[in-house]
């Protein structure tokens, strides 16, 4: 288990211990950069394919960000740009080709795809062995069996953090708000998995704030800013935010919110920030997932990281 890696916050205001998820997203990176040169030594370079389509913005910068930090870490970068009307066979003609190439050993499909390309369809072709997102059918049954496999990587992020502000997650009430495949549904998997009692809320739920107000950890995965309100919080509660909201003030100016109101670092024990919380962990578990899969096609044990 990790160290709290946690910094009080400086308004006098507020009780929460911000968890810096830049600094814990580092050290995880920096024990994967030893991790692949222990791997060199072993004649072994980790490498990763992201495929990107299309020209949307944030997806290019996003993509940027992931392969400069494969690059960083020692890794290989395979990086494949296609144009937003590639058609779905071509799309799989890449992937089976990445999946037969042995310097590929994780493979990332940057979402959304274009309407023509099927989310499902392109998932599934991914080998699970090189699917370093965690997508594929056979990895999300092995979480929800508990067996070995490659895990989502911003939920894993999330559990590394909750895990660095609490001594155990044994036997604690956790709620998660939002059940989507890519984040609710795996982290509610890996909350099981440490034993807490979890309980889903999603948009059908009768009374998300009491539910709230019992929880212990608070998962906020629900793509909506500011929903979850600061009285919703239980008094010294660990808050993991992971919205990232994009909204235009009463000045015209964008700005990077969260599913969590800020007023609510008054009332939590600890709590992730938006931006600087989830979004570090992300890009960081994916280069671990991509170690892992490395070790796992080779044969070898994965380092732990």
């Amino acid at each position: 288990m990790m160290p709290p890696e946690t910094s009080p916050r400086s308004s006098s205001a507020a009780t929460a211990r911000i968890i810096d998820g830049k600094a814990i997203a580092a050290g995880l990176r920096a024990r994967v950069a030893v991790a692949v040169r222990d791997l060199e030594a072993q004649h072994l370079r980790p490498g990763l394919a992201v495929v990107l389509i299309g020209e949307d913005p944030a997806s290019r910068v996003y993509v940027r960000a992931k392969s400069k930090a494969v690059l960083e870490a020692g890794m290989r970068a395979f990086d494949h740009h296609l144009p937003q009307d590639v058609s779905e066979a071509e799309l799989l003609a890449l992937i089976a080709r990445l999946n037969r190439d042995p310097d590929v050993h994780g493979i990332l499909v940057q979402l959304p795809l274009p309407p023509q390309c099927g989310v499902d369809k392109v998932i599934d072709a991914i080998d699970p062995a090189k699917d370093v997102d965690g997508f594929h059918p056979i990895n999300a049954g092995r979480l929800q069996r508990g067996l070995p496999g490659l895990v989502p990587c911003t939920p894993l992020g999330c559990l590394i953090l909750a895990r660095s502000a609490l001594p155990s997650l044994d036997g604690l009430e956790a709620l998660v708000i939002g059940r989507s495949n890519i984040v609710g549904k795996p982290v509610a998997q890996l909350l099981l998995a440490a034993n807490a009692t979890v309980t889903v809320a999603h948009s059908h739920t009768k009374d998300v704030p009491q539910l709230c107000r019992r929880a212990d950890l608070v998962v906020a995965a629900a793509g909506r800013p500011a929903m979850v309100h600061a009285d919703w919080i239980k008094p010294g509660a660990t808050v993991i935010d992971v919205g990232i909201n994009r909204i235009t003030g009463a000045d015209g100016r964008a700005r990077i919110v969260g599913d969590v109101a800020p007023e609510a670092a008054q009332i939590a024990g600890a709590i992730t920030p938006v931006p600087g919380g989830v979004g570090p962990m992300t890009i960081a578990c994916l280069l671990a997932n991509t170690v892992r899969a490395a070790c796992m096609q080779h044969d070898l044990p994965a380092p732990d990281l």
